[in-house]
């Protein structure tokens, strides 16, 4: 197993290059860069333009940007904001803590609620309940997560008008006056400010992974190593869980890779619509800025994450399929 893990890491190792240097190129690739827009400052003289471009290292080839950028990111460096004039990783680290706020209590609920949802459905085909999830699982998969937030918002908007009270926050993460809550009161208030996005975020992948589940495991049940377990007299209840679902899981494994980038990545347009102050508002204001270094950065920490994902995901369907082998 220790010859199957060093082989799959040197593999990830050209892989690491290659797209970080691609994804180098095509942020160079569009026109112009942060100080382009201070160019059009008539306070701001061409000779200071040209000293922070220097600074910057903006003024050299794009190799020599890329090879010096590598440099500082083998030193835990991940290069400077122009934006907020500040190191990149001091930056985006505030903004990922936010992220996983919400990512972290969805992925646990998608999981918790989707697989037993999927195996219902599976084992009781065609039925009222079976019929029922379908139908809500169709109309999960037809309303995109930034719609769903909408609808929210304004549900929770209807009912405080009707009653006066507002059930849950409808944009933010923290109530006025937070900074001088206690420590537990903050806890409370973040967590009562991230129900609706948690939710929001869930929703609509509970849909989607619900019927996958449901699919692998109707096929599964239909194979004849079940029905000569059956035959064989074994327990349902071991039939299903034991060698169904084993089996059934394995696609859900496979996906696993993607779960620790998602981690950083944020909920999405959940968090545009909901404003919160995750991640992803924060990388389409770079990209807007143009701060070079910021998507860098953060392209390059989902890139490693995904790896990792990646070579976790291959340890465990290994692990889980007798049929993959370390050799």
């Amino acid at each position: 197993m220790t010859a199957y893990i060093l082989r799959r890491v040197l593999y990830l190792i050209p892989t690491f290059f290659g797209a970080t240097f691609l994804a180098f190129l095509i942020i160079q690739m569009a026109p112009g860069d942060y100080l382009t827009q201070l160019e059009l400052d008539p306070k701001v003289t061409p000779e200071t333009i040209a000293r922070l471009r220097a600074q910057f290292g903006l003024d050299r080839p794009v190799y020599e940007q890329y090879l010096l950028w590598m440099n500082n990111l083998f030193h835990l460096n991940l290069g400077y904001s122009f934006a907020y004039q500040a190191p990149v990783l001091e930056v985006i680290w505030p903004r990922v803590l936010n992220s996983m706020v919400i990512v972290i209590p969805s992925t646990v609920l998608l999981y918790l609620v989707a697989i037993p949802v999927g195996v219902y459905g599976a084992l009781r085909p065609y039925t009222l309940g079976d019929r029922v999830l379908s139908f809500l699982a169709y109309v999960g998969l037809s309303v995109p997560s930034f719609f769903l937030a909408l609808i929210a918002i304004y549900v929770l908007l209807q009912i405080k008008f009707a009653t006066g009270t507002l059930l849950f926050p409808v944009s933010g993460m923290t109530s006025s006056g937070f900074e001088q809550m206690p420590p537990l009161r903050q806890i409370l208030d973040i967590a009562w400010h991230a129900v609706v996005p948690v939710l929001v975020a869930t929703a609509n992948d509970i849909a989607g992974l619900s019927r996958l589940m449901r699919g692998q495991m109707l096929e599964v049940l239909s194979q004849d190593y079940i029905r000569t377990a059956r035959a064989k007299g074994l327990a349902e209840r071991a039939v299903i869980y034991k060698h169904a679902f084993r089996n059934a899981v394995i696609p859900f494994v496979a996906t696993l890779g993607g779960l620790l980038p998602g981690l950083i990545s944020g909920a999405g347009f959940v968090e545009v619509v909901m404003a919160w102050p995750g991640i992803t508002p924060f990388f389409l204001d770079a990209v807007a800025n143009q701060d070079l270094y910021v998507i860098a950065g953060f392209l390059t920490v989902s890139l490693v994450l995904l790896m990792v994902g990646n070579l976790l995901s291959d340890l465990l369907l290994a692990w889980v399929d007798p049929r993959i082998r370390y050799e």
